[in-house]
């Protein structure tokens, strides 16, 4: 069935200056729509180098809606587990400055609580058969719960992605029951309640190795833009010491639109770890998946072969 992906789905409004972007003021500009959100843009991610993953999610029952699932079944995503409820799609509205980074948001998320009924109906099949299981952790608790309580029912590895840090922080005995979570240093900071960023790589990843520990996180990955990123494995599984928490360098690319990056990283991440690669090979994959994202104005990545990721699993492109 491959890794089960959960989470909303969202549709992305995003305006570019056409020149110096003035914070008060009136600006010029270009403003493009696609179709968006953490889970979504993590599914295609795994989709798009050749891992037919499965989307557990709601859309809305308008055309958009329908579209957004046609697009992700021609991907090769499993979407029998889309389902189109009234007010189904959030949608993100950001500004980017003039260096491609997000400088302004605000979103609307969806109610996902109609996943609940899914799980009671079919929980036990789509998460027995999943080689893993990927979920925004704030998403609405009740689901985050039910998925948690399946995985480890099923001993399955549960990846955690994050898309607003201040709801996963009132989650930490949640995030303690992962098998890793991923997040980008500003999030790392506020978990923590301390200010991380521009601390060079050597000192950050023991810092978060400490913190970690600390916290009963089992596994984690902080990205730190074009720092890179560290990871900690905490756990008492015979990794050995020099091993346990690492650095991965980002790849050198001109940045045209950060938006999606952090979600491919992700996606990379997942896949990596869910098919046999360590901490530091998963996060390369990330690595390359996220600089062919911030690269492009697109917010998921190009299709690769999964080969060319060191993927050769049974019956994966039949």
């Amino acid at each position: 069935m491959g890794i089960l992906v959960s989470g909303a789905v969202m549709v992305d409004v995003k305006g570019y200056p056409l020149a110096q972007y003035i914070p008060a003021g009136r600006n010029a500009g270009r403003v493009v729509q696609v179709y968006g959100g953490v889970s979504r843009n993590i599914v295609e991610d795994i989709a798009n180098i050749g891992l037919k993953p499965s989307y557990l999610s709601v859309v809305d029952e308008s055309a958009v809606g329908r579209d957004i699932v046609e697009k992700l079944a021609a991907k090769g995503v499993d979407t029998r587990y889309v389902k189109a409820v009234p007010d189904g799609l959030g949608m993100w509205l950001a500004i980017f400055g003039n260096d491609g980074d997000v400088i302004g948001s605000i979103s609307k998320r969806p109610d996902l609580e109609p996943l609940l009924q899914i799980l009671e109906e079919k929980g036990d099949e789509i998460v027995g058969q999943a080689d893993s299981v990927c979920l925004e952790m704030d998403m609405d608790e009740a689901v985050a719960l039910r998925l948690l309580e399946l995985a480890e029912k099923y001993d399955k590895k549960v990846f955690a992605a994050v898309s607003n840090m201040s709801i996963a922080l009132e989650r930490r005995e949640l995030l303690q029951r992962t098998y890793c979570f991923v997040c980008n240093v500003q999030e790392a900071g506020m978990l923590f309640s301390e200010h991380y960023e521009g601390i060079p790589a050597d000192q950050l990843r023991s810092i978060v190795a400490d913190r970690a520990r600390q916290a009963r996180i089992s596994r984690m990955i902080v990205t730190a833009g074009e720092a890179g990123s560290v990871y900690a494995d905490c756990t008492d599984s015979g990794t050995d010491a020099d091993q346990a928490d690492g650095f991965c360098p980002a790849g050198k690319v001109d940045v045209i639109d950060t938006t999606g990056a952090g979600d491919a990283f992700f996606a990379g991440v997942s896949a990596g770890m869910t098919y046999g690669k360590s901490m530091q090979e998963s996060c390369m994959i990330g690595t390359r998946l996220a600089a062919s994202v911030i690269s492009t104005r697109e917010s998921v990545s190009p299709v690769f072969m999964p080969e060319e990721f060191g993927f050769h699993l049974p019956g994966m492109n039949a």
